[in-house]
């Protein structure tokens, strides 16, 4: 979702590189524009001013010292003030050491409250928690539905009532969880399409009933200054402890990441960039930060290898790599492996640099699932040996994965260039070190 604001702040910064020193005359220059910048990504004029002020106030007559040039040391600058209007640090919720811990998620209809309700179930389930999910999203069509669904695809217990009473359903709930030894119970409170006073008295009410350990605002980041507004609102009814934001995969400009923190003074605690379950991340500020000024975030992305590769997988591809080996099986498996790790935009965003170098190049998701379909449609022979494809197989593995010949041909093409260029990586550097994140 940061591409275009990085692009743009990366422009900004074009003014002060190359220059001796900085100066009121650049500084004022190339502040005004990433000002305006941030009044475009929709972020809160307060939080505008007050960060460029002190921007300004850090950088004005500042020496550049040899070993660094003006735009390295006011990117520095800029890093710095962004990491701490993000928060400054990662914050963990709080996990009741003994007795059963209460999480209550409320937000606005379409926030993504319920899929979050299950992601983090899920996340805390990987973490060896008993969890239970409580459906008090009692108006909402389909809802305690969707999260059942939910719950089976994670293989967790969802608590509901046969009536529409959220305020029972949540403390049922919780003597069911005590009951039945579950050490965490995770409360979908309902939304609204807005604010109202039968939401916020209802969801008072449920804090007051089940007392939790740590209250979940969580806000789509695709809507702006409003998510901002809606945050301010629901802070003063049921004092929150955390933000998650959700649908950063999305089409969103970046202001409601950019503000909410300082406007509501809770920190973020976890971001979600898609629909699947195990799309849920904490937040980090400084990662966020430095994808924002375009340095990536290779973190994050070794993290997700070290949590989607098999160290044994790893080392056998290295071996058939050396040996000349690799099959299209193989590809299909990493090609698995990859989808599982997140979208290619979101994966790309990570590694610097490269965001900026391909941002007219459209990334398509779409594409994992085109090569799938070809590799599918081959017999067992021919992805272990493709050099047997013929013009009469091509066509025939072109019509039964829906593609066309030339897609076929591409495909091997590619496959051959990938399997050259790892053979002699796999020679200076091991598959398994890069994939464990050694």
């Amino acid at each position: 979702m940061f591409e275009d604001l990085s692009l743009k702040i990366e422009n900004a910064l074009k003014k002060v590189r190359g220059q001796g020193r900085l100066n009121e005359k650049n500084i004022s220059d190339t502040l005004r524009e990433i000002r305006r910048v941030l009044l475009d990504a929709d972020v809160n004029y307060k939080v505008a001013k007050e960060f460029i002020d002190k921007v300004s106030e850090k950088a004005l007559g500042k020496e550049v010292i040899s070993s660094i040039t003006p735009g390295q040391l006011i990117t520095k600058i800029i890093y710095d003030e962004l990491v701490t209007l993000l928060g400054s640090s990662q914050t963990e919720i709080k996990l009741n050491p003994s007795g059963i811990t209460v999480i209550m998620v409320v937000g606005l209809q379409g926030s993504g409250k319920t899929t979050f309700c299950a992601k983090l179930a899920k996340r805390l389930k990987d973490h060896k928690r008993k969890v239970l999910l409580s459906a008090a999203d009692v108006y909402r069509p389909a809802a305690v539905e969707q999260l059942k669904q939910l719950g089976e695809k994670i293989e967790t217990r969802v608590f509901s009532l046969n009536e529409p009473d959220a305020r029972k359903t949540a403390a049922d709930s919780l003597k069911f969880a005590k009951e039945n030894n579950f050490d965490t119970v995770i409360i979908d409170t309902a939304g609204r399409l807005h604010i109202d006073e039968q939401m916020m008295e209802e969801i008072s009410d449920i804090k007051k009933t089940v007392n939790p350990s740590e209250i979940l605002f969580v806000v789509d980041s695709m809507t702006g200054q409003d998510a901002v507004n809606s945050a301010k609102a629901f802070n003063e009814t049921v004092n929150f402890d955390g933000i998650v934001l959700t649908k950063l995969d999305g089409d969103a400009r970046g202001g409601a990441a950019l503000s909410i923190r300082s406007v509501v003074g809770k920190p973020i605690k976890f971001i979600s960039n898609g629909e699947k379950t195990d799309a849920l991340e904490a937040f980090y500020p400084d990662r966020l930060a430095s994808r924002i000024l375009g340095k990536g975030d290779v973190i994050s992305l070794v993290e997700k290898a070290q949590q989607s590769f098999d160290e044994n997988e790893a080392e056998r591809l290295e071996e058939k790599f050396k040996k000349n080996q690799f099959d299209f099986d193989d590809f299909l498996k990493q090609i698995k492996v990859i989808k599982k790790m997140g979208s290619l935009s979101s994966l790309i965003g990570m590694i610097p640099g490269l965001s900026a170098q391909i941002k007219n190049a459209p990334v398509d998701d779409k594409a994992l699932v085109k090569v799938e379909a070809i590799i599918n449609s081959m017999t067992i022979s021919e992805r272990g040996n493709p050099k047997i494809l013929n013009g009469n197989r091509r066509k025939r593995i072109a019509r039964g994965s829906g593609t066309s010949i030339q897609d076929v041909n591409k495909l091997l093409k590619q496959f051959e260039e990938m399997k050259r260029m790892m053979k002699n990586f796999s020679g200076k550097s091991s598959l398994a070190n890069l994939s464990m994140g050694r």
